[in-house]
C-alpha cells in the first residue's frame, strides 16, 4: 500500500461530544470534536474556541460536562456546534439536569455524562484547553453491560471528515485483541 502525502489538519475520526456550561443562570451546549482523556487518572479534556459563549461558561464556573450523545440525537449535537448560544437560547434544546458537586449542566437524554472541575488550563492559539478532573458519572441504565459503558449500546456520534458516522461492531478488546499476534526477530 502506498502513502499520499495530504493537508496537514487533523481529520479524525473523533467520537462527538456536547459541553456544557452555566451561563447567566441557563444551561448551554458546544458541540465538541477535540475532547479526550488524558491519563488513568480521572481526567478529560475539551478544547473551546476562545470566542465561544461556552467557554466564557467554563472559565466563569470553573466546571464543565461532556455529554455523550447517541446517533439519534445527530439533529440536536450538529444545531448545537452551528449555532452560537450568543445568538440562540440552546437552554431548550435538551433537558438538563446538575449534580450537587458542580455547576455545569448535564444532558438528560444523552447516555453518558460526564461532570469535571477545571484543573488546568492551556492556551493554544484561539483556543483554550480545558483539562478537567471527573468528579461525577451518570450513564443511562440501559447503556451499561457488568456495571461499564458499552460503545454498541450507547451508540455514539463519530466524525471524520466533516461527515457524522456511527459504530456498527464490536471488533476486539483491548489488551486482548494482540495475544495472537507473533513476531518474529532477527
Amino acid at each position: 500500500m502506498s502513502k499520499k502525502k495530504i493537508a496537514n489538519i487533523p481529520f479524525g475520526p473523533y467520537i462527538t461530544v456536547l459541553a456544557g456550561s452555566t451561563i447567566d443562570g441557563k444551561p448551554n451546549y458546544a458541540t465538541v470534536g477535540a475532547y479526550g482523556v488524558v491519563s488513568q487518572k480521572p481526567v478529560l479534556y475539551i478544547s473551546l474556541k476562545n470566542s465561544h459563549y461556552t467557554t466564557a461558561g467554563v472559565v466563569k464556573n470553573g466546571f464543565f460536562s461532556v455529554n455523550i450523545p447517541s446517533s439519534e440525537l445527530i439533529n440536536e449535537t450538529d444545531y448545537c456546534g452551528i449555532v452560537s448560544g450568543n445568538k440562540a437560547d440552546k437552554s431548550k434544546v435538551f433537558e438538563s439536569f446538575y449534580d450537587e458537586a458542580g455547576k455545569a449542566p448535564m444532558i438528560k437524554e444523552c447516555p453518558i455524562n460526564y461532570l469535571c472541575k477545571v484543573i488546568q488550563t492551556i492556551p493554544i492559539f484561539d483556543f483554550t484547553m480545558f483539562l478537567g478532573e471527573i468528579v461525577a458519572v451518570y450513564a443511562n441504565e440501559d447503556c451499561l453491560e457488568n456495571e461499564r459503558p458499552n460503545a454498541l449500546n450507547i451508540k455514539p456520534i463519530v466524525m471524520m471528515n466533516a461527515e457524522y458516522f456511527d459504530l456498527n461492531e464490536k471488533i476486539g478488546s483491548a489488551f486482548k485483541a494482540g495475544d495472537g499476534y507473533q513476531t518474529t526477530t532477527k
